[in-house]
């Protein structure tokens, strides 16, 4: 499907904030990094917002689902036309509604097959079913990219990577391995609730879509007691790998509403950073330096929590000259040329799949949604 050595790919991320959708460039030939490109940004509106967050939690054929897609599928198209030109496959991601390794499976709203007849370019999606349906979580799938980025940035010892997106999780890579599917080259596994818990609160408190700079946060006191009750959830007590729904932490919304909006927003900020530091005591080897991507980033209170409950540097992935708004939009074009070249896009160590597998669809314009195994 694509030409030998290294590719443009066009990678699209939604995630569990719901802000809006990622879209990025990255030059690759599946195994390494050779260059990033441009990239877009195209936030949701409140309204459609509101019709992905009524659904969260909801499988095909729900009510509401339908309507959802359609936003996610829009939102798309508008962010990656500009781009596609420049591109020669699309890592297209979806929105998380549900998440039910162990049940029912994993549920990404959207259709690869209609980005690709609407933009003109193969479309790799549906990235997490083949990988649950041999076992695993199908998640965290951004490792492998992790992996390649502590390679570019010619990093000779362990290190990590937080995403604090919605839900948090943790990469730990050893980057003088060959390659990240070799047994002791990365663990993955997601931390527990990140800006989830913050934003939802924000919204129905103050109508506002997060703590901005974490300045609510900043004001208030965290209630510690909350937290170590927090930690006793039974999440913590599993060996990685293991991965999150949104919702799975639904009762530590409720659990602060005695408190302040400003308390309330330290206390559950706390919460993240407390879980991340009940994550690294799974690494195979300790790590000095923690490199952070995703929303979570920008907020100073929670980064500063993280580096004092971890012990660790926290700096965001820039102080390496990576893109954290993007790194998660540039995973899936890296993982959408590995799927198109049948190379591995999980392990046992990052979602506990039994063995290296390579997940997602391709679908090709004009298919009329016939799709492939990738």
């Amino acid at each position: 499907m694509l030409k030998t050595g290294a590719v443009w790919a066009l990678g699209a991320m939604s995630g569990t904030s719901l802000d809006g959708v990622d879209a990025a460039l990255l030059k690759t030939d599946g195994k390494s990094i050779v260059a990033f490109g441009g990239d877009a940004y195209r936030p949701y509106s409140e309204s459609e917002r509101d019709r992905i967050r009524r659904v969260l939690g909801c499988w095909p054929g729900d009510a509401g689902v339908a309507e959802a897609v359609e936003v996610v599928e829009t939102a798309h198209v508008s962010v990656l036309a500009d781009l596609v030109p420049d591109a020669e496959v699309i890592g297209f991601h979806g929105q998380t509604l549900a998440h039910d390794p162990a049940g029912r499976g994993t549920h990404q709203a959207g259709s690869g097959a209609v980005l690709a007849n609407a933009l003109g370019l193969p479309v790799v999606w549906d990235f997490r079913s083949n990988d649950v349906a041999l076992g695993g979580q199908g998640a965290p799938l951004a490792p492998f990219f992790h992996f390649a980025c502590a390679k570019w940035i010619g990093s000779s010892e362990p290190m990590a990577f937080l995403n604090l997106g919605g839900v948090g999780n943790l990469t730990w890579v050893d980057p003088t391995f060959a390659a990240p599917e070799l047994p002791g080259a990365c663990v993955a596994f997601d931390t527990g609730p990140a800006n989830a818990p913050i934003n939802d609160l924000m919204q129905s408190r103050r109508a506002q879509p997060c703590d901005t700079g974490g300045a609510l946060a900043a004001t208030g006191t965290v209630d510690e007691t909350l937290v170590d009750t927090f930690l006793n959830h039974s999440y913590f007590l599993k060996m990685p790998p293991k991965s999150l729904d949104r919702n799975d932490f639904n009762a530590l919304l409720p659990s602060v509403a005695r408190l302040s909006d400003a308390d309330a927003a330290a206390t559950l900020a706390a919460a993240a950073a407390a879980a991340v530091a009940r994550g690294t005591e799974h690494f195979p080897r300790p790590v000095s330096r923690i490199l952070v991507t995703g929303g979570g980033r920008h907020n100073p209170i929670l980064m500063a929590m993280t580096a004092k409950r971890t012990g660790c540097l926290v700096e965001p992935v820039e102080a390496v000259g990576l893109n954290g708004d993007m790194l998660e939009a540039q995973a899936f074009a890296y993982l959408a040329v590995r799927v198109a070249r049948g190379l591995p896009t999980s392990c046992p160590g990052t979602t506990g799949v039994a063995a290296a597998v390579g997940g997602g669809q391709i679908s090709h314009p004009q298919s009329s949604g016939v799709a492939q195994n990738g």
